[in-house]
């Protein structure tokens, strides 16, 4: 059987229904005119406009046209400050919110240490970076300064190795050549007898991918396809711990190894892989680590990882399109064109026509706009997408993607800090024939790839850099700061009771039984300790000292003598 159709509700009304609403309306419509008679009509009154009789007509209506025109401009002008205020009010608020948020968080420092939180500038800056390399550097007994493989004379940084050296306190430095899977086995020989005459040398290669054992491993259906004959392994860790571990022993104590070394180097991968574990957060933008980390990888070795060296501006535009921290998102286009230029200047040109399967091109912007296409990187229209392709090829270049190789000069040239009796000095406490075996044995384990297939790279020279080191402590600067502190304080103190004769009085009579009350003290602790009697002089003359320059300051301020006139 047929179902039967559902019909919709008709919306037809009854006469009596619809009759009475009109009815109503009508009334309503009744009533709206009366109230309208009784209030009576405004019309708007008319601009009678100037007669055509009246004299100087032209005149009149030149100013009514000038008078319009200033309304319109005090209008834009008051609606601009309107706008300027709105912004800064969104501004102020914006900054409240997240001032609230890094209470809630827990990023603000405790009660003690504001002043010196107040004084240190955010950890992106390049300043804060500094500030950390100078502890790292300051801290560790032994630096490891890390080495591209691919350029390593480009990786160099003088002023790092110059502030190791002419240090003292018996600082070692070591050079590790990492990404040593990317360049040919011959070049990396040769690299490794050059490098061998100035410091130690350890050969490295490490381990790209590793697992974070803090964090449980969720149970997923697919698996992501990893080339692990390439990720997994790591070469020359047994080696570089060995070395570590006898100059411990040398030593007789726990040492602190910092590592250090420019942007995308391998520091926190080098770290990781002696450490067998995730430890240290790795990535391929450019200054990931912000500021000093403490790894134990062995109950005598400390790892301290390190925020990378800043390239000085003053160096050369290859130097800081592969050495320099870039954020690529906020840098100009501009920028990033001149460093890909520079990277093309310094590369055979057949090579890299091979490498990317191009047809051969004039420039660099032809170079980018074929490299684009070819990988779909493209904007409406099909116009190639420049900017992007710049980026993925400076990561690329900085990154573990492309192999190329530079070779070593052809004389050797010791930098001006560098003497035989600091390269003696460097070496001493290691076994270099251990460490040349062992070396060698890491380079016949490694699977590199052929010349043919990697590209000849003429290297620009040692990098120069910015190191800071700060020669007081920690706990020298919070004193500082607690001191600055209680002057401020204190000063305060003597410009609020400028007004007051009573309170002025009071605090002078507090001040004068300090002082006796410091006196005392110093009397006392004379008569029973002798032996430290210099180092208590010297706190009491301080401590009087400062008592003595507040005084001045409160009798310069102050014209009256208040012993006098306030009797």
């Amino acid at each position: 059987m047929k179902r039967p159709k559902l019909r919709k509700a008709s919306k037809r009304l009854t006469c009596h229904k619809r009759y009475k609403i009109q009815k109503k309306i009508r009334e309503h419509h009744r009533k709206v005119r009366k109230e309208a008679k009784k209030r009576g009509r405004k019309k708007p009154k008319k601009d009678p406009g100037v007669p055509s009789t009246a004299p100087f007509k032209e005149q009149l209506l030149r100013e009514a046209e000038q008078r319009k025109q200033r309304l319109e401009e005090l209008k834009q002008k008051q609606k601009l400050n309107r706008q300027k205020e709105h912004e800064k009010k969104r501004k102020l608020e914006a900054k409240k919110n997240a001032k609230i948020k890094e209470k809630a968080e827990g990023k603000e420092s405790s009660g003690k240490s504001k002043a010196k939180a107040n004084k240190w500038l955010d950890k992106n800056s390049k300043e804060s970076f500094c500030r950390e390399l100078g502890k790292v550097i300051e801290a560790s007994d032994v630096v490891l300064e890390v080495l591209d493989a691919r350029d390593p004379m480009g990786c160099r940084c003088p002023q790092l190795e110059e502030a190791v050296t002419c240090s003292g306190g018996g600082k070692k430095l070591v050079l590790v050549l990492n990404k040593i899977d990317l360049v040919p086995k011959e070049n990396l020989e040769k690299w490794l007898n050059y490098l061998k005459k100035e410091f130690p040398t350890v050969a490295f290669k490490s381990a790209t991918l590793m697992k974070d054992k803090t964090l449980q491993e969720l149970p997923t259906k697919r698996r992501a396809r990893v080339d692990v004959s390439r990720t997994s392994e790591c070469l020359g860790t047994k080696c570089l711990l060995k070395i570590l571990q006898e100059y411990g022993k040398t030593l007789n104590k726990a040492i602190q190894v910092g590592v250090v070394g420019f942007p995308n180097v391998g520091k926190s991968s080098i770290i990781n892989s002696l450490k067998g574990a995730r430890a240290c957060n790795v990535g391929l933008t450019r200054g990931v680590t912000k500021s000093m980390q403490i790894v134990h990888t062995d109950k005598h070795t400390k790892m301290l990882d390190s925020p990378s060296i800043i390239a000085d501006p003053s160096n050369s535009a290859l130097a800081l399109a592969l050495r320099s921290i870039i954020d690529t998102e906020e840098s100009d286009s501009a920028d990033l064109l001149e460093g890909i230029h520079a990277i093309l200047s310094h590369c055979n040109k057949q090579q890299v026509i091979m490498r990317y399967s191009i047809p051969d091109f004039e420039n660099t912007e032809e170079f980018l706009a074929l490299l684009a296409q070819k990988r779909g990187m493209l904007k409406k229209g099909g116009v190639p997408d420049i900017e992007n392709i710049t980026k993925v090829l400076l990561c690329d270049w900085t990154g573990a993607r492309i192999s190329y190789y530079s070779q070593p000069p052809e004389s050797q040239t010791l930098p001006p800090y560098l003497t035989e009796d600091k390269i003696a000095e460097m070496q001493e406490c290691f076994n270099l024939k251990n460490l040349e075996e062992e070396n060698n044995n890491t380079v016949q384990a490694l699977k590199c790839p052929s010349p043919a297939n990697s590209i000849i790279f003429q290297s620009a020279g040692m990098a120069n850099g910015t190191i800071v080191i700060e020669e007081e402590s920690e706990w020298e600067n919070l004193e500082t700061s607690k001191e600055e502190e209680t002057e401020e304080e204190e000063e305060e103190n003597f410009t609020e009771s400028d007004d007051d004769p009573d309170n002025l009085e009071e605090e002078m009579d507090v001040e004068e039984k300090s002082k006796v009350q410091v006196t005392r003290k110093t009397k006392l602790e004379n008569q029973t300790s002798p032996t430290n009697s210099e180092n208590q002089i010297a706190e009491s003359e301080h401590s009087n000292s400062l008592l003595l320059n507040l005084d001045k300051t409160a009798d310069e301020d102050d014209a009256y003598d208040f012993n006098t006139d306030y009797v």
